[in-house]
């Protein structure tokens, strides 16, 4: 069988420097908010091309405090309104209810899987405060477009980027830049299975917003910016030292996997003709960092059945959308054919960097062989 994601193979590769680094926070006996912590929290800011980076105890934890930041700071209040994907996975919805917000659901652009920007501006409404864009399995939003709609109705723009490190965007200007710098704010996971993963739950929040920064900070450890004095009601979401460290080490290879799963992509793309089958839509495969990479067909279970059959692991990212969750039971009636017609026809094919082309070689054959 082809695995969906072999993680003890990507992290194989790098067992010597994460056991070395590992060994180096036990033997420094401090775990939590160390130096570790503190040097990844600049490297990845480095990366990110912002200013600030705070690392945090996983990627929900990323987007919740950037919204009680600006809930704290006066910015949004309870009841306000932010705009999200109603396609996107859950967790981007979860920040915002968690908030006491509203969760505003905008049906993405069929072929990018991203939100998109005319229907934003339609949503607006005197009690929009933010629009929480998510650059779905890897491919950046039209970030130009939304920042115009930002400036207009004065928004802040928050970037999800759980499934996108790394990922490029060419302004109008013709400037390429990081995801993770192109709003406001930016939430990040580093939850095993992400292209850039810890060996545990991780997360961070990267902005050029200093005050925005310094809130995150206290409020990630409860609510604190000195010991014992608590200016915020805040919460326990910290970034660990081990964590911090395995991340240092990772975060050195990102873009080397980043062209390894680009090279797969491209194979894939190039490869499959099945008429069955419509492949991704994207301006720039060289850009986009291939978290997942999503096919669609009207007869998903039946591929997947089929690949089962002949030894490929497929998965569904996601199988139900957001509004018919039952942790969202008063959108059951709600209609959003776009979503719905994604979430019944995606399927998403194996891809990482440390698959060969030979098993990518046998998956486009095997694809390109299904008929019904």
């Amino acid at each position: 069988m082809i695995p969906f994601l072999d993680l003890k193979k990507i992290n194989a590769q790098y067992q010597t420097e994460l056991k070395e680094a590992c060994a180096r926070v036990i033997d420094s006996g401090w775990y939590v908010l160390g130096n570790e912590v503190v040097e990844f929290e600049k490297e990845f800011a480095t990366y990110c091309e912002t200013k600030y980076c705070l690392g945090v105890a996983n990627g929900l934890d990323a987007l919740v405090l950037i919204l009680r930041a600006y809930i704290e700071l006066g910015v949004i209040q309870k009841g306000d309104e932010v705009i999200v994907p109603s396609n996107t996975y859950i967790a981007s919805i979860l920040a915002i209810s968690e908030n006491g917000l509203t969760p505003v659901l905008v049906e993405p652009d069929i072929n990018t899987f991203n939100l998109a920007p005319k229907l934003i501006e339609q949503a607006v409404t005197k009690k929009t405060k933010a629009i929480l864009t998510v650059h779905l399995y890897g491919q950046v939003t039209a970030m130009d477009e939304i920042n115009t709609i930002a400036k207009k109705h004065n928004l802040k723009v928050i970037e999800d980027c759980a499934q996108a490190h790394g990922a490029l965007y060419t302004e109008k200007e013709g400037h390429s830049r990081k995801v993770g710098c192109l709003g406001d704010a930016a939430g990040f996971s580093f939850y095993p299975g992400k292209n850039l993963g810890a060996l545990g739950d991780g997360g961070a929040v990267t902005t050029n917003d200093s005050e925005l920064a310094k809130t995150i900070t206290a409020l990630r450890n409860y609510g604190s910016h000195e010991k014992y004095k608590n200016q915020y009601k805040g919460m326990n979401s910290r970034l660990d030292e081990i964590q911090a460290a395995m991340l240092r080490v990772k975060l050195r290879y990102l873009d080397k996997e980043t062209s390894a799963r680009q090279a797969v992509a491209l194979a894939y793309l190039k490869g499959i003709n099945n008429p069955l089958i419509e492949l991704p839509v994207v301006e720039d495969v060289n850009a986009h960092v291939w978290h997942l990479f999503v096919i669609k067909t009207t007869q998903r279970e039946k591929l997947a059945d089929y690949l089962t059959a002949n030894g490929v692991q497929s998965l569904i990212h996601y199988p139900i959308p957001p509004h018919k969750q039952g942790a969202y039971k008063e959108w059951g009636n709600d209609v959003f054919d776009v979503s719905e017609k994604l979430h019944m026809e995606v399927l998403s094919l194996p891809i990482s960097p440390v698959m060969t082309m030979n098993e990518v070689g046998y998956i486009v054959n095997e694809i390109n062989k299904w008929s019904l």
